[in-house]
């Protein structure tokens, strides 16, 4: 068997060859990996990510442009929000950490923000690890790191991740902040739009462990992350904890599994490559050529859902009903099946996904037989 740094040089260039000649590879950043943990079955997204192809030029050249993004007005209004919770030396952020996070430490009367510019992503992330370190050290004061960057190694090579801020306690922990422009209302927000930065906040704790680790003693990284969002219609910032110990459980195993993406390479057709610049026939047969798991959830996370789903639909597959509906239907994975199935013409009776079909399909042939009787 090769020795690591072989296997690792191989990979590398045999992802190369899939992104096409010449084709610099798309850093992943913390939404991207946040996605590949809420859609861990997808290994078209899983090899793409990998090879670190573009998958919005990919869409465009299959003839499915992307969507997928922020508008310039959420960006513009995100952004003016950050700075309100930033002013003063971070005085109401650090408020919020500890009213939600550690109200057994002294109030932050103050706090240190030490300057985290360097020349270029590795430049920073050094800095970052360095500000960190001393900042632990320094027993019984607070810290705040704004816009640190963390490198979290992803395929055998370091993705750069900028996270909102990061919280040194005077205890040593170190805390994720996120914030976001989406409003809490009466102390609650919208679960999709949690549950989303709470996978994105993940990757950054993932990311800090990794720095941690590198400290003897290690310092503890809290799995409670600190999300801020504006107080129900107001501009005020309130904020809430949130624990990401499963996203965090979730997003760990899928880079493990994103880390052997040579077991996807190399299930693919000799001479694969999604290059854009491809023919578009040939291109939508090497896409074709991995396995995705579409769900209706991908329109938000994927460059590539709206080709994905376009094919689903095509192929009458259950998954473009959504997961929970699939996880209903047991072993019935396309729409033809389904409907076979509740019109008593395949399946097992004893199946309790079919046995429920039959039976809404008795309910619904009764409901409209009722409904129909008074017009004849």
């Amino acid at each position: 068997m090769p020795p690591p740094r072989t296997q690792g040089k191989a990979l590398r260039q045999r992802l190369a060859e899939l992104r096409g000649p010449g084709v610099p590879a798309k850093a992943l950043d913390a939404r991207a990996l946040a996605a590949l943990a809420a859609n861990p079955g997808c290994s078209r997204r899983a090899i793409l990510d990998g090879a670190g192809v573009n998958k919005a030029a990919l869409a465009g050249a299959l003839g499915s442009p992307s969507a997928f993004g922020q508008s310039q007005f959420a960006l513009t209004r995100g952004n003016a929000f950050e700075a309100k919770v930033k002013a003063d030396g971070g005085a109401e952020l650090l408020r919020l950490v500890h009213e939600k996070l550690d109200r057994g430490a002294e109030p932050p009367a103050g706090a240190s923000v030490p300057d985290l510019s360097a020349a270029g992503p590795e430049g920073r992330a050094a800095r970052t690890a360095l500000a960190l370190r001393e900042a632990t050290a320094a027993a019984g004061t607070w810290t705040l790191l704004d816009h640190p960057m963390l490198a979290l190694d992803v395929a055998g090579s370091p993705a750069f991740l900028e996270p909102d801020a990061v919280v040194v306690h005077p205890d040593g922990r170190w805390t994720v902040v996120e914030i976001k422009s989406f409003p809490m209302l009466d102390g609650s927000a919208d679960p999709a739009k949690v549950g989303a930065a709470a996978r994105q906040a993940a990757v950054y704790v993932l990311a800090l462990e990794e720095v941690a680790a590198r400290l003897d003693p290690a310092p503890v990284v809290r799995h409670r992350v600190l999300l801020v969002c504006p107080k129900d219609f107001s501009n005020l910032p309130t904020a809430s904890a949130v624990d990401v110990r499963k996203q965090r459980a979730v997003t760990g195993r899928q880079l493990a599994r994103l880390t052997r993406v040579q077991d996807i390479a190399d299930a693919l057709p000799e001479g694969t490559c999604f290059s854009p610049e491809l023919p578009a026939a040939e291109l939508a047969s090497a896409v074709e050529s991995v396995p995705a798991t579409y769900a209706p959830e991908c329109l938000s996370a994927c460059e590539l859902a709206f080709h994905c789903r376009t094919r689903s639909r095509e192929a009458g597959a259950v998954t473009a009903l959504g997961r929970s509906v699939r996880a209903e239907l047991g072993g019935l994975t396309t729409v033809e099946d389904v409907l076979a199935a509740a019109r008593g013409e395949t399946g097992d009776p004893e199946d309790p996904a079919v046995a429920a079909l039959r039976r809404a399909a008795r309910l619904r042939a009764e409901a409209l037989g009722q409904e129909a009787a008074p017009c004849r």
